[in-house]
């Protein structure tokens, strides 16, 4: 007796399985994602959390020796920040706008010496340099630090929001960290000022 072989899946058939396999966990998330994404809380997991997200793996011990104190670190390359409670007892992750290229980027090692909630902006000399139209701004929709500031001990190196969306993601700022203001608000909540922070 002979048995005839399984039917074999035609190339065509195998495409479609494997495309909606892998289109289906997109779908499922995007049905039940219907806030904006500068509105979604930052993602938040325990501290031995493996790296599940399209961002690189920063873990603080490549980078500090204690986490005796709240912990930012602001991986450019990446364009994420990252933030650890003290003793690690939680982590979050919020996406960032970055400097516009090397010479406007600073890294190393710094902290939060003061922060303030609705920010005024002044123009630095080397920005008016550049662009001579820039002016003073008071707080308010215009402002380019948003809603919320966590200010570095680096001079005019700011944590901040922004009201322009669309620069999250993006090398687009002249030296600052920029969030959605949503989160900048949700970390200045969480960041006293002596939190430790490094520029990578």
């Amino acid at each position: 007796m002979t048995t005839r072989p399984a039917p074999m899946l035609s190339r065509r058939a195998a495409i479609f399985a494997g495309g909606a396999a892998l289109l289906s966990p997109a779908l499922a998330r995007a049905a039940t994602q219907d806030t904006p994404m500068a509105q979604q809380p930052a993602i938040v997991a325990p501290a031995e959390r493996r790296n599940i997200s399209a961002f690189r793996l920063v873990d603080w011990r490549d980078h500090f020796d204690r986490l005796d104190r709240v912990t930012l670190i602001a991986d450019t390359r990446s364009r994420a920040l990252h933030y650890w409670a003290k003793e690690g007892a939680d982590y979050r992750l919020y996406p960032t706008s970055v400097p516009m290229s090397e010479e406007l980027t600073k890294r190393g090692y710094t902290e939060i010496v003061r922060k303030r909630v609705g920010p005024d902006w002044t123009p630095t000399p080397s920005m008016l340099e550049r662009d001579p139209s820039l002016h003073y701004m008071p707080p308010g929709p215009d402002n380019p630090l948003g809603t919320h500031a966590l200010y570095l001990d680096w001079p005019a190196y700011i944590i901040h929001g922004t009201h322009d969306t669309r620069k999250i993601g993006r090398k687009s700022s002249s030296g600052c960290i920029g969030l959605f203001n949503e989160q900048i608000e949700e970390l200045y909540a969480l960041c006293p000022a002596g939190t430790q922070v490094k520029i990578i």
